[in-house]
This record gives structure tokens, C-alpha cells and sequence, in this order.
């Protein structure tokens, strides 16, 4: 779930295309013929599921895309996301299962199109991916080995991207992105949000730990690339050959992607496995031990996990009050995260970092004493 960079509302940013304009979009720019169009869900951006007619010249290829409009913020940073969308192909690459990018008439990735709607031209970038099989995984009881395999999956992507070269690759220092762990600090413009209530205070609380334990500790982070959402509705699973198990099939949404640490990815990670989770408290310590298998942290980074993860917590809840005050009509979309995420973050704090802690890191210690789940 992505914002723009900076400060700009969202008001007049989001597309707000029909499936006729969609459909006629993907004609015009990518050359297939659309059979049928169907909305889905988004934050800010607009996306659409396309399905294609078979031609002679898509006789061999897929027949179900997602096309994607960003807002019209996002689409003043072209070079942004063309990094995205070729780190996209070079994850597929190495073996990771995320959409393949089908490439416009012209041979490009993305095309910028403008708008004019009488007063005033609007440009919005659009892209065509494969649709991946799948479904998210926040519609399943996630169990311990398949949180473990999340875990690696997280490490294995950052570790992956270490190798990901491209010239415009600066563009994911994204300085202000609300979204990127480092800039919790930014989320006291949007306090007012908020009720006058304990939630608040603990928001404050946290900023404020932030400011104090974790800015000035930034410096003994290790450095890398983050895609820095992989929460329960963008990892998307299929039963294995046993079907009481389940693989990752699909790994969606790099809009987030920027500059950040190894342990910005696994605090993320941790968080959003909480959110479904009839067990939340218990899920750290299994992605944690994933990720470690292939990303051990130093000290630092694991004492400042507990303050992390609750700072992404304070993250998704103030940013999605705040996008429902702009946004009413997507208030269900938006306030997923919140549904439990206020109890879960509450009861982190009423627990404590010592005792949370314990509970992780024992966790995690119990696959180095050859536990398999």
C-alpha cells in the first residue's frame, strides 16, 4: 500500500478511470484485444484485471493481465518507476515469482499519458503485468513453517537486490517517502487524525522512541534495498502437491520499494504477518528465524526490532486515518490494517520490549536446535 512522496494530498491524485477507458488503454498502448475488464482493489493507484482475447499473435502467451494507473503524484517520478518495474524483471530472473512486464507498442515498459479534461491536463503512468495465480495469504490460517518461509523469502529479496544494477537506480532514495521506516518522525503532520485517545498517545510514544533509539542508531544499520510492503494481501499462495501446504506464487506491489536496512524488511514483514494472526505476539519469532537463516542481525539491528515493528504498526494506522478522511468511499480498502491492528500494537506495548523480545528470539533459537516446522 503506497503513498507519494512528499506531503501532497492525495485529494486529486488518485485515477479514477472506467473499464471502457481501461479496456481502451489497453488496446491503444499495448496492442492486445481486451475481452473483459474488472476493477481491483488499490490505495492510491488505479488497477484493473484484463483479460485478452486470443490472436494469432498472443496465441502462445497469457490471457490475464493486471494494468496499472498511477496517481498522478507518482507519475511525476518516471525514473522511479522504471526502477521499480525493472527490478521487477530482474527478481523474475533470479527465480522469484513476481509478474512478468509486458512491454508497450513502442517497446517501453511504461507509457506516460496525458489527460485533458477541460481545465486542466493530468499525466498518469500505465503499465501491463501477468496476473499471478494465487490468492493472498491473508485469507488463510498462516502456520508457523509457512511464516518461516515468508521470513526467507524477505531476506532472499533484499539479498537478491544487492545485485540489481540499473542507472537510474538513485531514484529509490526516497528522501521523504512516508512510507520508508526511517521517516516514522514524519507522521507527527498527521496526528490530527487521530482521537484524543490512548491510540494517540501511544503513536506519540513511539515517535518519540524513534527519534531517541532508533535515528541514532541508523548509522549501524546495514544498507540495501527494501521492497517494503510485503504485507497479507501482497504475497499470494497455492497448495502444494500436498495440499495441506502452501507455496508463495506470487509476489505483488513494489511501489514501495526504496533505499532502507535489512531489519527495516523483517520488522515490516513481522508486522503485517500479525494482522490476521490468532497468535500475533507469537509470529516474530518464525519470520524472524526465516529471515536470519539467510540475514543474521547484528545486536543493534535486533534491539531495535520490538521499536520497528511497532513503528510500522503507528505507520499503516495513522496514514490510514488519514487517507479516510480524503478518501471515504475506499474507507473498507483502507482501514484493513486497523481492524486489529490498534489491539495488536496496544498489546505490544502493555507487554513490553523484554518480554516480547523473549518470545521472538526464543522462537527464532528454537530452529538453530534442528526444529524443523
Amino acid at each position: 500500500m503506497a503513498s507519494g512522496d512528499g506531503q501532497q494530498s492525495q485529494a486529486l491524485t488518485k485515477p479514477a478511470f472506467s473499464e471502457v477507458q481501461a479496456s481502451a488503454l489497453v488496446e491503444s498502448i499495448f496492442g492486445l484485444k481486451v475481452f473483459k475488464v474488472q476493477p481491483l482493489p488499490s490505495y492510491d493507484d488505479q488497477n484493473f484485471h484484463v483479460y485478452i482475447s486470443r490472436t494469432k499473435d498472443t496465441a502462445d502467451g497469457p490471457t490475464e493481465y493486471v494494468l496499472k494507473i498511477n496517481n498522478t503524484e507518482s507519475s511525476k517520478n518516471p525514473d522511479l518507476i522504471e526502477v521499480q518495474s525493472h527490478s521487477i524483471m530482474f527478481l523474475q530472473a533470479a527465480g522469484f515469482p513476481t509478474a512478468s512486464i509486458y512491454h508497450t507498442k513502442g517497446d517501453n515498459v511504461t507509457s506516460l499519458m496525458s489527460v485533458d479534461n477541460g481545465s486542466e491536463t493530468k499525466s498518469y503512468l500505465v503499465r501491463l503485468m501477468t496476473y499471478l495465480p494465487g490468492r493472498p495469504i491473508a485469507e488463510i490460517s498462516i502456520s508457523p513453517q509457512l511464516l518461516y518461509e515468508i521470513g526467507r523469502l524477505a531476506a532472499k529479496l533484499d539479498k537478491t537486490l544487492e545485485k540489481f544494477r540499473h542507472p537510474k537506480l538513485s531514484a529509490l532514495r526516497r528522501e521523504n517517502f512516508i512510507w520508508n521506516l526511517k521517516n516514522v518522525p514524519l507522521l507527527e503532520k498527521y496526528l490530527y487524525a487521530l482521537d484524543q485517545n490512548r491510540n494517540r498517545k501511544i503513536v506519540e510514544q513511539v515517535i518519540q522512541l524513534f527519534k531517541d533509539e532508533v535515528m541514532t542508531k541508523l548509522n549501524q544499520f546495514r544498507e540495501c534495498i527494501n521492497h517494503g510492503d510485503l504485507n497479507d494481501y501482497n504475497i499470494l499462495i497455492e497448495p502444494s502437491s500436498n495440499s495441506a501446504v502452501y507455496r508463495v506464487s506470487g509476489i505483488l506491489d513494489f511501489n514501495d520499494m526504496s533505499y532502507g536496512y535489512y531489519v527495516f524488511e523483517v520488522a515490516i514483514t513481522i508486522m503485517y504477518m500479525m494482522i490476521e494472526s490468532k497468535a500475533p505476539i507469537q509470529v516474530g519469532g518464525h519470520v524472524l528465524a526465516g529471515f536470519e537463516s539467510i540475514i543474521p542481525l547484528t545486536a543493534v539491528e535486533r534491539g531495535a526490532l520490538f521499536l520497528l515493528v511497532c513503528s510500522r504498526f503507528c505507520q499503516s494506522l495513522v496514514i490510514a486515518a488519514y487517507s479516510c478522511q480524503l478518501h471515504p468511499e475506499n474507507k473498507e480498502y483502507l482501514m484493513i490494517s486497523a481492524k486489529t491492528g490498534w489491539k495488536h500494537l496496544q498489546q505490544m506495548f502493555d507487554m513490553g520490549q523484554k518480554a516480547v523480545e523473549e518470545i521472538w528470539f526464543e522462537t527464532a533459537k528454537s530452529y538453530d536446535s534442528g526444529i524443523s516446522l
